[in-house]
């Protein structure tokens, strides 16, 4: 489901469509503006659902998009702008970094992926 069940704002109700429906995965393309609003419940939601979850952008393939991404996923990072644009697309606040761990990290980047969907590598 692409960009968190569109519903990242409310982790709780997306957690619960993974748990009724096993074959479900969810992307988190366009919706770190949202999930970086709330850091510690997106890290326990990463991290229970580590499996399930899968990266995905969807703007340009700019290096400049990718570095926001990740400083999201890997940093313990206050307070930073989630977009290059003048006018955000999700709104004008600032997100948090989530620090996940390298297990999760690898899953989210490309194991889950490389599982579900064959032949990418």
């Amino acid at each position: 489901s692409a960009h968190v069940a569109s519903y990242a704002e409310n982790l709780k109700w997306v957690e619960r469509l993974l748990e009724e429906c096993p074959n479900l995965y969810v992307d988190i393309s366009e919706r770190i503006g949202e999930l970086g609003r709330q850091p510690y419940t997106a890290r326990k939601f990463f991290i229970r659902h580590s499996d399930r979850i899968l990266f995905g952008i969807d703007v340009y393939p700019l290096p400049e998009w990718y570095r926001v991404y990740f400083r999201f996923l890997e940093t313990e990072d206050e307070y930073f702008n989630y977009s290059l644009t003048d006018i955000p697309r999700q709104g004008r606040w600032m997100i948090y970094g989530i620090h996940l761990p390298d297990e999760v990290l690898s899953k989210v980047y490309h194991e889950n992926a490389e599982r579900i969907i064959p032949g990418v590598r």
